[in-house]
């Protein structure tokens, strides 16, 4: 059995749904005060809207866009400021549309604007839970090939996801089923390149790498989430679709799964991701892609949230290409058996 020090889950990364009002309100249950918030309008076609508290509560990311940042301002005021069971929002159509439902998926830093990191050669400012593998990196790249950028994590991070933010570029993503020489991008359906972003060398316990230039180290500001798996809480890793319908491949992550993001590696199709809460129970049919602005589909059947990982349920090519290769991302509801407590085995939504 999979025992994990992390015994609530939710106080580190939680998926909270609420309804939009058109003016502005605090949305609460989140559990913690966010520091990476992740928002997407579920009913209707609207961009990915992400912020978090080292760049600053009012700057937007689109996690299906190369945009640059854009600071929130009058008429909208998107995001008001991150609160410790939530967040408040304005009246901005992609965040709080009257009559529309949102899905917001929440990450715990540290609950600071981030502090002074020198271990690499370029200053990055980092707050980071260490406890549950999770850094926000800001830095100023420099465009000198082997500059490195020190995370905070303490261990060697197993995703990278990296964002220019002050110019159009797309969100470069580095994974270790992939390696330090490919590269895939956040807002592309595009499949794995040789992109050489990472200076082709893979991350330490402390710094990560950049090559002169591209997605991680031009002369511009950047934003790198950064994780680090954690037993019983998080899972980074990747499994062969079978092409079969409703019993696919299954995939053990050692807890009940919160979140997942799924990718294939040489198929052009989108980021798929699933939760907890959407729609709460199995077959986990409602799927909103990373890479697109569109609202949410569950027209098929996709996955089962189980006890210890989840199962593939259809044969479409977002999840199951036979013998294709695909990249997951996964978060814990609850882990298979903690070592606190009274360690009770988790059960199937």
């Amino acid at each position: 059995m999979a025992y994990a020090g992390i015994s609530k889950p939710k106080l580190h990364f939680n998926t909270l749904l609420y309804s939009g009002n058109g003016s502005s309100q605090s949305v609460t249950g989140v559990g913690f005060q966010p520091d990476w918030v992740w928002v997407k309008e579920r009913t209707s076609t609207s961009s990915h809207q992400l912020v978090d508290a080292v760049r600053g509560y009012n700057k937007r990311l689109q996690a299906n866009s190369s945009a640059a940042e854009a600071v929130d301002g009058s008429p909208y005021n998107d995001f008001k400021s991150l609160d410790s069971d939530g967040f408040t929002i304005g009246n901005g159509g992609a965040v709080n549309e009257n009559s529309q439902t949102y899905a917001s998926w929440n990450w715990k830093a540290d609950n600071t604007s981030g502090s002074s990191n020198s271990d690499g050669s370029i200053t990055s400012t980092v707050a980071a839970n260490t406890t549950a593998g999770f850094s926000i990196v800001k830095y100023t790249g420099n465009a000198t090939g082997g500059a490195t950028v020190g995370h905070g994590l303490g261990v060697v991070p197993d995703v990278m996801i990296v964002k220019v933010r002050n110019a159009t570029n797309n969100w470069a993503v580095y994974h270790k089923k992939m390696g330090a020489t490919k590269a895939m991008y956040l807002d592309q359906t595009t499949s794995v390149t040789s992109d050489g972003w990472l200076n082709n060398t893979a991350p330490t316990n402390q710094v990560f790498t950049l090559s002169s230039g591209n997605y991680g180290n031009t002369a511009a500001n950047h934003i790198a989430y950064c994780f680090a798996e954690k037993k019983g809480y998080s899972k980074f890793g990747q499994y062969t679709g079978t092409g079969s319908g409703s019993s696919g491949a299954f995939i053990y992550t050692g807890f009940k799964p919160a979140w997942v993001m799924i990718k294939p590696r040489s198929f052009a199709n989108g980021w798929a991701i699933f939760d907890n809460k959407r729609p709460g129970f199995n077959v986990t049919n409602d799927r909103l892609e990373a890479d697109g602005s569109g609202a949410e589909s569950d027209s098929l059947d996709y996955l089962d949230l189980l006890s210890n990982g989840f199962r593939i349920r259809t044969s479409n090519a977002h999840l199951s290409n036979a013998n294709e290769t695909l990249i997951y991302m996964a978060f814990a509801a609850e882990p298979f058996v903690a070592n606190v407590g009274n360690s009770i085995p988790a059960t199937a939504f």
